[in-house]
C-alpha cells in the first residue's frame, strides 16, 4: 500500500544547474551572442546568471568536451575559431556517420524514421516559403540529426551530437550567404526519395554531393 499524497507528486527534473547553464551558454555561442575568439569569463558570467562559480566551471568543462569552447593554458577558455581545415574535418566526420546512417535507414525502410525525416522537409520547405534563412539552417541539422538517430546506433548518435554543435557554429556564419531556399528544400527533398527508394548508392553519392556543397560555400564564406 503506497504512502498517502504520492500519487500528487510528479517528477523532478533531474538536470543539474551546470547543464542548465550549459544549454544556455550553447545558445549563445551557436546565435553568435558570444563571438568566436571570445573569451568566457567565469566570474562575470556567474555573477550574470546569479549562480556560483562551481557550476559555471563545470559547464565550461562541458562545452569544452564538446569542442564548442577551448582552454588555453595561463590564458581562459575562449569560443572555438572554425577556420576551412576545420571546417573540412567537421564535415569528414560527418561524411563517415552520416553515409553509414543513410545505409542503415535504407536497408530498413523504417516508416515510423521515414515520416520524422519527411515532416522534417515539410517544415523545412514552409520555413523557405517565410524566408527565414536561420530558421531554415536549424531545419538542415535537424534532417541529418533524425537521419543519424535512424540508425538506432548510441554511439553514432553521441559522436553525431558534438559535430552537431560544431555545425551550428558554421551555420551561423553561413546563414549569410546561405544557399538559395528552394534549392535546399530540394536536395532534401531528393534525400529523403533516395532513402525511400531501392538505389543505395545513388543515396550515398547524393549524401557526399550535400555535404561536399556545404563545406564549399562554408569554407568561401571564411575566405571572405
Amino acid at each position: 500500500m503506497s504512502q498517502p499524497g504520492l500519487e500528487e507528486l510528479t517528477p523532478v527534473n533531474p538536470r543539474t544547474t551546470s547543464e542548465i547553464i550549459a544549454d544556455r551558454l550553447r545558445e549563445q555561442i551557436v546565435s553568435g551572442a558570444f563571438a568566436p575568439g571570445g573569451r568566457m569569463i567565469e566570474p562575470q558570467l556567474a555573477t550574470r546568471l546569479g549562480v556560483s562559480r562551481g557550476p559555471v566551471r563545470e559547464a565550461l568543462q562541458r562545452l569544452v568536451q564538446e569542442g564548442l569552447l577551448t582552454n588555453i593554458p595561463n590564458r581562459g577558455v575562449f569560443v572555438v575559431e572554425l577556420d576551412a581545415d576545420d571546417i573540412k574535418d567537421i564535415y569528414t566526420a560527418r561524411r563517415a556517420i552520416e553515409r553509414e546512417a543513410a545505409a542503415l535507414l535504407h536497408r530498413s525502410k523504417s516508416e515510423a524514421d521515414l515520416e520524422r525525416l519527411a515532416a522534417v522537409v515539410e517544415e523545412m520547405s514552409l520555413r523557405a516559403g517565410q524566408g527565414d534563412s536561420r530558421l531554415i539552417a536549424e531545419q538542415d541539422l535537424a534532417f541529418h540529426s533524425a537521419l543519424v538517430d535512424a540508425a538506432q546506433s548510441p554511439r553514432l548518435s553521441r559522436m553525431f551530437t558534438t559535430l552537431a554543435a560544431e555545425t551550428r557554429i558554421c551555420l551561423a556564419s553561413l546563414v549569410n550567404v546561405y544557399p538559395e531556399r528552394n534549392l535546399l528544400v530540394a536536395e532534401h527533398q531528393q534525400l529523403l526519395a533516395l532513402l525511400q527508394g531501392d538505389d543505395e548508392q545513388a543515396l550515398l553519392d547524393a549524401v557526399n554531393t550535400h555535404l561536399d556543397a556545404a563545406v564549399r560555400d562554408l569554407t568561401r564564406t571564411g575566405e571572405g
